[in-house]
């Protein structure tokens, strides 16, 4: 491509107005009348709707046990607890993901120890987690980044070397395959976000799933009072009706009225997805500086609903142009994109210098013998991830001339990067 770059006046790479083939969730009459029809049964805070919902869910996954909860932050937490995580206990996670694979240790007087990731599937280092654990470890969160699937076979290896649990995050990475397997019936136990920006969409929602009965009731125990009923373990029994966490994660009905139908059509809908997705990236092969975030292609591992799509940007082979600059003269091309991952979880003040609870020391070491906050320069690859990766556009159809169009503006880029380091 030798045309000149938009942000030097030059005809932009996408002509074309590609919004609609971006366009999530897909919401049908089907959806309306689900929800329509517990308003107007007035009942939204029952739990018959939702048992459904876990039913089918459980189906989709193939495991036995499964709790809607009211967001995945609250999932989360429910999974921490039903683990057994508490006072003074460790988790392990990535650094590099949303606060709430983390943070809700914190509510449990536990804390978070951060292992660094793998600057190709931003994952989560199977190699950097064994030297992270101690006789306080109770806990492995993976979080399958981006809907890139964790390298769960090492993971569990350890884990199970170790005795400890692992709890899969998989709100990016619902319908996402591991050599084969989903994403979240891998681990002792699953929790994930079902909010409306997510591949899987309840509108505002989280899901618990597991194999363990025990677990399952755990959490059961921990947010659902009104449940108790289904209650058989010896030392949850006598405290029926009264939620030990002190919270209600019971979903609101509307929600899962509005998960059963998106469940029913998410795996016809994501097979479209990563057809469209993959057929991006394979027209930008071998474009220097763009590298795929993706699976090999003979892994047996799969993007599932592929949840904020990412490119891995390699400067190196544009001769060191910043990210940012090659970003912004995409965008002039006409496709929206940005450096993009989240913020190091080590680094933030919450981690590190934050007292919620008022110990009179940072919550992150309130129950802890050691200081094991970890500084700039523990995690070197977390810390450089931004400057590593970008979003591109996360196509829900595929289209040819979109993905033609959108694929072309940063082949177009990349192929005259020498020009904007010119300037």
């Amino acid at each position: 491509m030798s045309e000149s770059l938009a942000i030097l006046g030059g005809p932009k790479a996408v002509q074309g107005d590609w919004s609609d083939v971006c366009r999530w969730p897909i919401i049908t009459e089907e959806d309306e009348m689900a929800v329509l029809d517990v308003l107007r049964s007035g009942n939204m805070s029952g739990t018959d709707v939702t048992k459904l919902f876990e039913e089918e869910f459980g189906s989709y996954f193939g495991m036995p046990y499964c709790l809607a909860h009211c967001n995945g932050t609250a999932a989360l937490l429910a999974a921490m607890w039903a683990c057994e995580v508490g006072v003074g206990d460790e988790i392990i996670c990535p650094s590099i993901t949303y606060w709430a694979s983390a943070l809700p240790a914190f509510s449990l007087g536990a804390t978070a120890v951060f292992a660094d990731v793998d600057l190709d599937t931003l994952n989560i280092d199977p190699g950097d987690i064994e030297h992270r654990i101690t006789d306080r470890t109770k806990a492995i969160v993976v979080v399958h980044y981006c809907g890139y699937p964790c390298e769960m076979a090492a993971i569990m290896e350890l884990a199970r070397e170790h005795e400890i649990k692992v709890i899969e995050d998989v709100s990016h990475a619902q319908g996402s395959l591991y050599k084969g397997v989903l994403t979240g019936s891998i681990g002792d136990v699953s929790a994930m976000s079902l909010m409306s920006g997510k591949s899987l969409v309840a509108g505002e929602g989280g899901m618990l799933v597991t194999r363990e009965r025990r677990i399952w009731e755990r959490a059961v125990a921990f947010g659902h009072y009104e449940r108790h009923e289904e209650l058989t373990e010896a030392d949850l029994v006598p405290f029926k009706g009264y939620p030990q966490g002190g919270v209600k994660h019971r979903i609101n009905q509307i929600a899962s009225a509005l998960g059963r139908v998106q469940l029913k059509y998410y795996q016809e809908r994501i097979e479209e997805i990563q057809r469209a997705m993959n057929a991006f990236w394979d027209r930008l092969e071998g474009c220097p500086g763009v590298k795929a975030h993706r699976p090999p292609k003979d892994s047996g591992s799969t993007m599932g609903g592929w949840y904020a799509a990412k490119g891995l940007y390699r400067p190196e082979e544009l001769g060191g142009l910043d990210v940012e600059r090659f970003c912004e003269a995409v965008r002039e091309e006409g496709c929206g994109t940005y450096p993009r991952a989240n913020t190091p979880m080590h680094l933030h003040p919450v981690t590190n210098t934050c007292d919620v609870y008022g110990h009179g020391k940072p919550t992150r070491i309130a129950h802890s013998d050691w200081d094991l906050r970890q500084g700039p320069g523990s995690l070197p690859r977390s810390e450089t991830v931004a400057t590593h990766c970008f979003s591109i556009p996360h196509l829900k159809k595929y289209d040819e001339g979109a993905i033609q169009e959108l694929a072309s503006a940063f082949r177009k880029v990349a192929e005259n990067a020498d020009r904007l380091l010119e300037g």
